[in-house]
């Protein structure tokens, strides 16, 4: 008699090893090409601006594909036990903390340029030609929004603690809405610039610091909406909902960089007195 044995493998630990993932390196590949395609594009070279698309469509193909294989990892097989998730606490921590290095270079770099003007520039700022926004339009107007995404982000996270499932997702649609208007003001500012990126140390420290604000809440947006759908496919509970968390605190994050940012427009104009 022919006897059939099955094996079962059992893990003996809170610990979650990951299996091999194409997604990372795949994912660098995406994002070097959007980097080198959008050099092209800026320089006016042929066929940039298709390649950066195509650069953008494949680093978002592999966001989606990565953020399913997490969510099937913490929802459907159980991985994220407590002891991953102080592990991923302080991973994320870490990524806030190099964040706020990230930031604070660029506006060291602007505001030293403009409390301390060298003859290079004429020992004025705005350098001289530079027509400058009025913080009291739409940066102040970006600020406000900003501030009240961070209201309805906090209240969906009150929400999710309390159980209360419709109010998580009205105050994820309402951040996500408010993270899509504020993108499109600066989208407008932009086109509307009397000066640009190549503009001496003020257009580029002003655009490198917007700009990359800018985008981090066009990607905290983006993460925000990833976790209404997964809050309307039930994928959070009371007790177990850390990808909501880390998305939040990006929120917050961008939410406290708004004051900054309208320093940065006021910043450009109080030695200029025009305020």
């Amino acid at each position: 008699m022919n006897y059939i044995t099955f094996s079962r493998t059992e893990q003996r630990h809170p610990f979650h090893l990951v299996d091999p993932s194409p997604w990372p390196l795949t994912t660098a590949f995406a994002i070097l090409t959007m980097a080198l395609c959008g050099v092209m594009y800026m320089h006016t070279y042929s066929m940039g601006g298709f390649t950066l698309f195509f650069g953008f469509i494949a680093l978002i193909t592999n966001m989606y594909v990565w953020f399913r294989d997490i969510t099937r990892e913490a929802t459907y097989q159980g991985h994220h036990t407590e002891v991953v998730q102080i592990g991923i606490r302080y991973g994320m921590l870490m990524f806030i903390i190099s964040e706020i290095m990230f930031f604070f270079a660029f506006f060291w770099a602007f505001f030293h340029s403009s409390l301390a003007p060298t003859v290079e520039i004429g020992c004025c700022w705005p350098p001289a030609g530079i027509e400058v926004f009025s913080p009291w339009e739409i940066p102040l107007l970006n600020t406000i929004i900003l501030l009240s995404s961070g209201v309805t982000v906090t209240w969906a996270h009150h929400a999710i603690v309390a159980g209360q499932r419709e109010e998580v997702i009205l105050g994820l649609i309402a951040t996500v809405g408010l993270g899509a208007i504020f993108t499109c003001f600066q989208a407008f500012e932009y086109i509307e610039s009397s000066f640009t990126l190549s503009d001496g140390i003020y257009g580029s420290t002003f655009f490198l610091a917007t700009g990359f604000h800018g985008f981090h809440v066009l990607v905290g947006t983006i993460m925000l909406l990833v976790m209404l759908v997964r809050q309307i496919n039930y994928h959070f509970t009371q007790q177990h909902h850390f990808g909501f968390e880390a998305a939040a605190c990006i929120g917050t994050l961008l939410m406290l960089f708004g004051y900054s940012y309208l320093l940065l427009f006021i910043g450009g104009v109080v030695h200029n007195n025009k305020i």
